[in-house]
């Protein structure tokens, strides 16, 4: 087996290194449009650069990693599929909706597996949480909570290209929300708000999210984000039924402390994604290169990604114009 890696930045290198340590630096190729940080990252895990990602093809790769710049996505996507090469994409497919949907169009009935990079469903406590949604133990679902807390904001050049906040971070709970309840979102009410920097309100975005979500059994969520969380990066969910409830990322390191007497003093906070999400990292390659060797169905389709990208536009439209809006309307 033979993989490449097209982009070799922060999640690209990160990548890069988790694939090599499943399948050895002699199968790996690496490639960026900065050429000396891809010869960098090649001599640092003993792998190969080649000059670009357009060699990547010439190679005789067996599967692809896409991980350069979002508008590169989508056509190197079709390229691969259409030449018979597994691929992992990380998210977003495309920049919008529509672009999503025309890379579904345009690969149609292929085979040929396209894993997105959403990486939570290879966390240990959300795959429990969604095994314990399905025993049945919960019983009736009736309140979901979810949020993810930077611990500081993305710098001021990044925002006006991210999409909002919706789009680039609240997805990932819109995702997860979905795999681990096995339900579809009916209906979003979002707001926002700025109390940081100015620079994310000039770029037309808030660094604070509150929604509302109607499951479709009547359940009801509530996902929150923010761009500022100093005590540190927070990730969790609870998930409350008739007859339990449970918590996914409550450990030692939640950046949370009681005020109750007595309580105990939780350890470092983690500092960011890399950090919570290292083991689910590892496993979402070791998913991609099964799915090089052995085929199978993808983890993470394009449809799946299409619909969190969906109900992200929903919680975006809702906060903008100031009522719930129906997951439908954006569908039509």
């Amino acid at each position: 087996m033979r993989v490449g890696i097209a982009g070799v930045g922060r999640i690209g290198a990160l990548h890069a290194e988790n694939v090599v340590g499943l399948i050895g630096p002699d199968a790996v190729l690496v490639a960026d449009a900065d050429a000396g940080r891809a010869t960098a990252v090649a001599e640092k895990l003993g792998t190969r650069a080649v000059s670009g990602v357009d060699e990547l093809f010439t190679t005789g790769i067996d599967g692809l990693v896409i991980a350069v710049p979002t508008d590169a996505h989508a056509a190197l996507v079709v390229r691969a599929v259409q030449a018979g090469i597994p691929v992992f994409c990380e998210k977003p497919i495309a920049p919008d909706i529509a672009g999503t949907i025309a890379v579904l169009d345009a690969l149609g009935q292929s085979p040929v597996p396209v894993q997105v990079g959403f990486h939570r469903s290879f966390d240990p406590g959300y795959a429990a949480a969604r095994a314990t949604v399905a025993s049945g133990v919960l019983g009736q679902l009736h309140t979901i909570i979810g949020f993810t807390l930077d611990q500081q904001p993305p710098p001021a050049e990044y925002i006006p290209g991210s999409g909002g906040i919706f789009r680039d971070c609240l997805v990932h709970d819109l995702d997860i929300l979905r795999w681990v309840t096995g339900q579809e979102v009916l209906a979003v009410y979002a707001v926002g708000s700025n109390l940081g920097a100015d620079y994310i309100r000039d770029a037309g975005d808030v660094d604070a999210v509150a929604v509302t979500l109607t499951m479709a059994d009547g359940a009801l969520a509530q996902l929150s984000a923010t761009r500022y969380n100093r005590a540190g990066y927070d990730v969790r969910m609870e998930l409350r039924g008739h007859a339990d409830s449970i918590a996914v990322g409550l450990d030692a390191r939640s950046p949370l402390r009681s005020v109750e007497p007595g309580a105990g003093v939780t350890g470092p906070a983690y500092p960011g994604f890399l950090d919570r999400f290292r083991a689910a990292y590892v496993a979402e390659m070791a998913a991609f290169t099964a799915l090089v060797a052995d085929g199978g169905p993808s983890p993470c389709t394009i449809s799946d990604a299409l619909m969190a990208f969906v109900l992200a536009e929903a919680c975006d439209r809702s906060r903008r114009e100031g009522r719930p809006v129906m997951v439908a309307e954006v569908t039509a």
